[in-house]
């Protein structure tokens, strides 16, 4: 081999396409080759124009593609709302482009932007909302009075606002699922203090206290020429989409200012926090405390500071704690620094639980050492190289080169402000990263949260201190919160589906059901069919049994254990599952129809289907839509929104049982397409309950 190579060389040398010296591999270390310094580079601005009535608006021409994209992006945010209303721009964001405008619902816009593969989206953020559009050149004099609309003049349709809540609460629901998700939201707790505008979290009861009428307010209050910023890229010429855009926003008149909110920050106490999380392997470990923001002039020193610290595989903490000890896969961190508000400084890693505490103090020794240990002329070197190396990406097209000049604009930046960060992260020396070290990393002052199994763990946690423990538990929505929710002809109607069910005496005397039904259902695999039999007893407690082609599956949703027991054993339920079956349950007609003077439960109506009546129902964070026959309180179809689209369940058939009336033929539907059909064989009211039937085997 080392001849053919020798050989290979010489051709190569005598053919003239190498020196010898390359051929023969003088160069033996990636440190020697010497690159040449960045060249210069611009790419062109879009044009910055003002309105007298304080609307700012930038134009980009791109002829590259027959496209144009636009946005409107509106000062006013998540940490402008009350506490009490946390996730309302969630719902806001959502429910904007879902609910159309008072002239076209949104499905109506569906159809007519889906017909011409154009794209009209809302979206709500910490600090702004924004409307976008994205078209087809020749489409844009249809579209943009759409966009236009829809910016303006929002209708907040009721029942787009539930979907909105429903997948809100499903996410709420499922946010201690994952221990990384947990770790991330209690370190932003721990360090910006609870009652913070960026430490916020909706919670049930935070999502039921969002009305249509609070969206309304919202946009009142944000939604005006002086909080906007413009922005328009795409095949188009310039002079004439000005004219246009100032014909039609210049009239506007100015509102009121969104003032950036007091960030209510409470410096963490210095200490370990404990998240109990017992269903995993690993533990995952933040420290943080405070930081600063991005006006700061020491920011490319801190930068610097970032990349050397934990700038990915070159970065101390990697090289330390993944390459030399083997602690992690992953660790990095830093002073955080956002755009108007200050960040913190967090460090985070993942390890096993058997190293949980020997990572803890790796990791305070790292951070100790990031203060008192010089960086070295090559970590300087490389800082700076792998910075500005990637700092031509975030502006190597005119779409990026306008997203810069937006964002400068919205956080009132000067315009040369990413045009100088180079030469500023050149200036940048070694005694200013220790500087900055000293001034703004303070390794006495860490809060250390841990999230994991304490059991497996090799020491006690105590053994780094005190311990505080983190309860996670997700709130219910109390009575206080869902207060005045339900409405009269809400309580009217829903009073009449219980009449028609059996009456409130028959139904409160009910203590349990056990139905019986055959099932078609849709699945990816095709079509399938399956025999159930379903055991509820109220209020929370229920066991199906399914008999499938490929065997028996039980599951069982109870507040002592919920499982499921398959031809391959039994196993718990994923906390997901479990709450999205406990959600249906509360939903579930009979418990509704049992908790209709329960506080906890609301009902509103929703407008019409046809001559038939929609019922909003709340069930303690959990929502569904019935559609009522209000003559007779018939209830027709339920509607339950979920990530996959709406499920709705049509009832084409009742039958009296004992005192009771229950649907006993149903078809099913899930976003549009057919999901299956059921039909129930018997219905047992208060039935004899096996001991056993709720117990995990």
């Amino acid at each position: 081999m080392r001849k053919t190579a020798a050989v290979l060389a010489t051709t190569l040398f005598i053919a003239g396409l190498f020196t010898s010296e390359s051929v023969l591999g003088q160069v033996t270390d990636h440190r020697e080759i010497k690159t040449p310094p960045l060249r210069s580079f611009s790419m062109p601005q879009p044009k910055r124009i003002q309105l007298d009535n304080g609307m700012v608006i930038f134009i980009q021409e791109d002829k590259e593609l027959p496209l144009i994209r636009g946005s409107a992006l509106i000062r006013g945010g998540g940490r402008d709302v009350p506490a009490a209303k946390a996730g309302l721009t969630g719902i806001y964001g959502q429910s904007w482009r879902t609910g159309g405008t008072k002239t076209r619902t949104g499905d109506e816009l569906d159809q007519f932007l889906e017909s011409r593969a154009a794209m009209v989206e809302t979206g709500g953020g910490t600090d702004s909302t924004s409307v976008s559009l994205n078209v087809l050149k020749g489409d844009f004099d249809t579209v943009f009075p759409i966009w236009l609309d829809l910016l303006r003049n929002p209708a907040f349709r009721q029942d787009k606002i539930d979907l909105a809540k429903t997948q809100a609460n499903t996410a709420i629901s499922r946010r201690n699922d994952e221990p990384g998700s947990i770790l991330n939201r209690e370190a932003n707790r721990l360090g910006y203090g609870p009652s913070s505008p960026y430490a916020r979290q909706a919670e049930y009861a935070t999502i039921a206290s969002v009305t249509q009428q609070d969206l309304l307010d919202f946009h009142k209050r944000t939604v005006h020429p002086n909080n906007i910023i413009l922005s328009f890229i795409g095949d188009f010429d310039a002079a004439q989409l000005e004219k246009r855009l100032r014909d039609t926003f210049s009239s506007w008149p100015r509102g009121p200012q969104v003032a950036k909110p007091d960030p209510g920050i409470t410096q963490p106490k210095p200490g370990v926090y404990f998240v109990t999380k017992d269903d995993v392997t690993q533990a995952n470990i933040a420290m943080v405390h405070g930081g600063t923001d991005r006006s700061n002039p020491d920011y490319p020193a801190l930068q610097i500071m970032n990349e050397i610290f934990g700038g990915g595989f070159s970065g101390r903490l990697m090289q330390r704690l993944r390459s030399e000890r083997g602690l992690t896969y992953g660790v990095g961190g830093g002073v955080g620094a956002p755009w108007d508000y200050p960040g913190l400084f967090r460090v985070q890693m993942a390890t096993k639980s058997e190293t949980a505490i020997e990572s803890v103090e790796a990791l305070k020794g790292e951070v100790a050492r990031l203060v008192n240990d010089p960086v070295t002329a090559a970590e300087l070197s490389l800082a700076k190289e792998s910075i500005l190396n990637a700092y031509v990406f975030t502006m190597d097209t005119r779409d990026k080169a306008l997203g810069q000049r937006v964002q400068l604009e919205f956080y009132g930046f000067p315009a040369d402000y990413f045009t100088k960060y180079p030469s500023l992260i050149q200036q940048v020396t070694a005694d200013d990263v220790q500087r900055v070290a000293k001034q703004y990393v303070h390794p006495d002052q860490l809060a250390v949260l841990v999230v994991g199994k304490q059991s497996s763990f090799e020491k006690p946690l105590s053994s780094l201190g005190t311990v505080t423990p983190i309860d996670i538990t997700i709130p219910a929505a109390d009575a206080a919160s869902t207060a005045g929710g339900s409405n009269p002809a809400g309580m009217a109607l829903v009073r009449k589906v219980q009449e028609f069910a059996g009456g409130k005496a028959a139904i409160d005397a009910v203590t349990a059901v056990r139905q019986t039904a055959s099932r078609n259902m849709v699945t990816p695999q095709g079509p399938m069919s399956a025999d159930t039999v379903t055991l509820v007893q109220y209020p929370d407690s229920l066991r199906q049994e399914m008999t499938l082609p490929m065997g028996k599956v039980t599951t069982v949703l109870a507040p002592g254990a919920s499982f499921v027991i398959t031809p391959m054993g039994t196993q718990d339920l994923p906390g997901s599952q479990r709450d999205q079956a406990a959600g249906e349950l509360k939903t579930e007609v009979v418990n509704v129809l049992k908790n209709v003077d329960n506080p906890k439960y609301t009902f509103t109506t929703a407008g019409t289907d046809g001559t038939a009546q929609i019922l909003a129902v709340g069930a303690e964070g959990s929502t569904v839509r019935w559609v009522v026959d209000p003559a007779t309180g018939r209830l027709l179809r339920t509607i339950r929104s979920g990530q996959a689209g709406e499920t709705v369940t049509e009832y084409t058939e009742w039958k009296k049982f004992g005192n009771l009336n229950f649907p006993t033929a149903a078809q099913m539907t899930r976003a549009g397409e057919k999901a299956g059909d059921m039909r129930v064989t018997n219905v047992e009211v208060n039935p004899t309950i096996d001991a056993n039937a709720f117990v995990k085997p």
